[in-house]
């Protein structure tokens, strides 16, 4: 009898290439369908509400009519809450919906085919739409899925990333130095960051080498938490000296801005001695390590506390590539985020009051 011949790993590998991929589009296909549909549900259902007064008495019960219609024809997923989403789909994405990429100026606008029903019911409780598009252009661009979107409105990343943005105005060097059109490092910088991934309890004691270590274990996560462009180069990064060596806690290099991101984990509060080591971090990178084409690199000190009179009268207050972040080991409530993004931008109106007296 002779034996079939075995199934290599190449043929096999090409095939469940094969599956995988034809799935995937399926389930593309199907998602874009729903989408499409559940817009067009909502478009159909404002129409016939805002038909005028004379069929406002029908329309009180025009939810609930259809949701029992519906759901007795086609089953489960037409409840009257389901439509009420729907509605308010159509109502929060009125442009539209388009096929493929969307252009930035319309992304928060229209509906495109890149992200599921569950994406979009996330995106509809943003309230700002300038926050809605930054989290849709993400999501689209980074492949987000539903669990990180989530994460990141809770955690407002968008209002954190606009609170540094909000500081690193009132530095000096950064108009001075700023081009039109040119994107410089507050763009992508947080304050705070939130490490609540690292299932770290609050009120634990630990130490750096701890906290790198976790961090390290949980590189995806940081990375996301970081934001857009960031790709991890090392820990325990050495620079040698003729008489001394240095080893800098992590070094990420920011594929955007095109230069070296390196960061300084502080346990507690930040220090002018924590300032003035990552000041020489940043000098002795850019004249041991970096290329010809990398951008000058950035430093971040990440501690639990930072003392504004410290930040107001050291290098960090004038210099565009250092900065010091706060960060948290839970994730905050939307109300301790807000009131942390206002309790720094009152500091800075003081500061501003100060500077003008």
């Amino acid at each position: 009898m002779v034996s079939s011949p075995a199934v290599t790993d190449p043929l096999y590998h090409a095939l469940r290439d094969i599956i995988h991929h034809a799935r995937t589009q399926a389930y593309r296909s199907v998602n874009r369908a729903m989408v499409e549909a559940y817009w067009n549900i909502g478009r159909l259902i404002v129409e016939e509400e805002q038909a005028g007064k004379s069929r406002a008495g029908y329309g009180t019960h025009l939810l609930e009519d259809l949701a029992l219609r519906l759901t007795g024809e086609f089953g489960r997923g037409f409840s009257v809450v389901n439509l009420k989403n729907f509605r308010q789909f159509y109502l929060v994405f009125p442009k539209g919906y388009r096929e493929g990429d969307v252009p930035e100026d319309e992304i928060g606008y229209t509906v495109c085919s890149g992200l599921s029903w569950s994406h979009y019911r996330l995106l509809m409780r943003v309230e700002s739409p300038e926050a809605r598009r930054h989290y849709m252009r993400d999501a689209i661009g980074q492949n987000w899925s539903v669990r990180t979107l989530e994460r990141q409105i809770d955690s407002l990343s968008y209002e954190r990333l606009l609170k540094s943005q909000d500081r690193a105005i009132k530095k000096p060097a950064v108009l001075k130095n700023r081009s039109a059109g040119s994107q410089s490092p507050d763009e992508f910088i947080r304050d705070p960051y939130v490490l609540e991934f690292l299932h770290i309890p609050s009120s634990a004691s630990y130490l750096e080498h701890e906290l790198e270590q976790a961090l390290i274990d949980k590189l995806r996560d940081f990375l996301m938490e970081l934001g857009k462009g960031f790709s991890f180069v090392g820990r325990q990064y050495r620079i040698s000296t003729e008489t001394s060596e240095f080893y800098i806690d992590l070094v990420f290099y920011h594929y955007i801005l095109k230069c070296f991101v390196l960061i300084d984990l502080k346990t507690g509060k930040l220090t002018h001695q924590d300032i003035g080591q990552m000041d020489m971090y940043v000098r002795l990178f850019e004249d041991r390590v970096t290329t010809e084409g990398d951008n000058p690199t950035i430093g971040i000190i990440l501690c639990t506390e930072k003392d504004e009179t410290v930040v107001r009268y050291s290098v960090l207050n004038d210099n565009r590539q250092l900065f010091a972040s706060r960060y948290t080991l839970y994730l905050p409530s939307e109300q301790e985020l807000v009131a942390e993004i206002e309790r720094e931008r009152e500091i800075m109106r003081r500061l501003d009051r100060d500077r003008a007296g």
